[in-house]
């Protein structure tokens, strides 16, 4: 609608896939003023960091690294980047759950928002990790949003543009919306390429493969994975 403004935001910046097609959603429908990064200590962070740095440039936007590293020491020791290279699978849920990581993460972002004049939070929340993370569904941010209009005075809100898609709809999105894809991170690990081996990958690649070769984006995971 002609003379409306779009709400300002700041949009969550994970390295993954599901956030970055979020923010190239939210770069065409909201005014984003910023792209914000956590660092929690967990063991992917740098190759996280890079590829969440390199979207906030390609759609020329701010970047901003949030530093919650105490949460390293909450964390299972496996994810932990203080830790000598992991082996395990990092497959389960007990391998890889951060207590309250997301609720950590809105909060220290609403007050931002606030403190920016931001309007809302824009996340990578997804219907398939949401069946096992439970912090990444819509009643999740329908209760925070809730707890946010008594916390912040300009009412922040969270919304997520991928929360009712699973990631191959969410890839799909993304190849529209020409995303850059190639410089996804979603391994729980760190490295030169993604693992393709801990929970993560599997449900990345699962996707990719479920697309017709054509649909495909070029992502690499190792070659023995």
């Amino acid at each position: 609608m002609v003379g409306v403004s779009k709400p300002k935001s700041i949009a969550l910046a994970s390295g993954g896939l599901d956030s970055l097609v979020s923010l190239a959603r939210a770069v065409l429908e909201r005014d984003v003023r910023h792209v914000m990064f956590f660092d929690y200590g967990q063991r992917a962070r740098e190759s996280e960091r890079v590829s969440a740095m390199s979207a906030a440039y390609y759609y020329g936007l701010p970047f901003f690294d949030a530093d919650v590293r105490w949460l390293e020491s909450l964390s299972p020791p496996d994810m932990r980047s203080s830790r000598p290279a992991v082996e395990g699978a990092l497959t389960s849920l007990d391998d890889v759950w951060i207590p309250n990581r997301n609720g950590v993460f809105i909060n220290v972002a609403a007050a931002y928002a606030e403190s920016y004049g931001c309007d809302t939070i824009v996340t990578g929340f997804n219907r398939e990790e949401a069946e096992e993370f439970p912090d990444n569904s819509r009643a999740y941010v329908e209760r925070v949003n809730a707890a946010l209009v008594l916390s912040t005075r300009n009412r922040v809100r969270v919304e997520s543009f991928t929360i009712d898609m699973d990631k191959r709809a969410i890839i799909r999105m993304g190849l529209e919306l020409k995303a850059p894809l190639s410089i996804v991170w979603s391994c729980y690990r760190s490295g030169p390429t993604m693992c393709g081996r801990c929970a993560s990958c599997a449900r990345l690649r699962g996707a990719i493969d479920s697309l017709p070769p054509a649909d495909r984006p070029v992502i690499e995971f190792q070659e023995n994975a």
